[in-house]
């Protein structure tokens, strides 16, 4: 079982940066795809960016891609999601998610474990 603890949300203002952590434990970090995704209200999670078990891939969501930056440390059972020029519509949850196996997969049905997500809001 893999436990998944976010952390970094916060309020900002639009243009600023955050940067989320995601600290796993139970489990072999270095075996697991981890993802980030994020859920604003009334809408449906939606995938953001995923990295592979090695770090040596990535895939981002078109609307973030080139403002966020998807990172692991497996020494340090760390996921990053780096977030620039943040705009009020990244306003959401954001939450981190393991995947059993390589990784690199968008869907989250495709994800084992998921962590209980931390609040990012964007004012404009």
């Amino acid at each position: 079982q893999v436990q998944l603890v976010e952390s970094g949300g916060g309020l900002v203002q639009a243009g600023a940066s955050l940067r989320l952590s995601c600290a796993a434990s139970g489990g072999t970090f270095s075996a697991y795809g981890m993802g980030w995704f994020r859920q604003a209200p009334g809408k449906e999670r939606e995938f953001i960016a995923t990295i592979t078990s090695s770090g040596r891939a990535t895939r981002y969501a078109d609307s973030v891609k080139g403002r966020f930056t998807i990172s692991r440390d497996n020494a340090k059972n760390t996921v990053y999601l780096q977030m620039n020029s943040l705009k009020f519509e990244d306003t959401a949850v954001y939450y981190c998610a393991a995947a059993r196996g390589p990784g690199g997969a968008l869907t989250t049905v495709s994800y084992n474990y998921w962590g209980q997500g931390t609040q990012v809001t964007v004012s404009s």
